[in-house]
């Protein structure tokens, strides 16, 4: 297996995430990095040129594939433990098991619980009970 996370650190990167996406017929290794002031297209491209020598020889997925590196946006998909943790002070939209939505701002993440400033008040979500979550940016 490949660790992306060293990978990324060579490059002065810190890995956020990937995903496998199927667009227009085409399927889509997307890696996703972030750093300390943002990512320019340079890194993007820095790791890419990294990434495809070793894809080559082992595959991420099977079947053909495009890679994509990429930084994972203002509005980014928060999936992770440390996603949460590293987004406090940031707005976000959630959808539970329960499939109710929330939105609210993140207030902190500890043991294993999200808390959040919400219209209705400050909430708590178990992280388990977490189906979906992304941040959004209120323009």
């Amino acid at each position: 297996m490949i660790d992306l996370e060293a990978l990324a650190n060579e490059c002065g990167l810190e890995f956020y995430d990937s995903e496998i996406a199927n667009e227009n017929g085409k399927a889509i290794y997307r890696v996703f990095v972030t750093k300390q002031g943002g990512v320019s297209l340079d890194d993007c491209e820095k790791l890419s040129r990294l990434l495809s020598p070793i894809f080559d020889v082992e595959p991420p997925m099977s079947g053909e594939y495009f890679l994509e590196v990429s930084s994972p946006g203002l509005e980014r998909k928060l999936s992770k433990k440390e996603h949460f943790s590293k987004s406090i002070g940031e707005l976000v939209k959630i959808t539970t098991e329960q499939k109710d939505k929330i939105y609210g701002k993140i207030i902190k993440f500890e043991d294993e619980n999200l808390f959040l400033a919400t219209e209705d008040g400050e909430i708590c979500i178990k992280f388990d009970d977490i189906k979906k979550a992304k941040t959004y940016i209120e323009w």
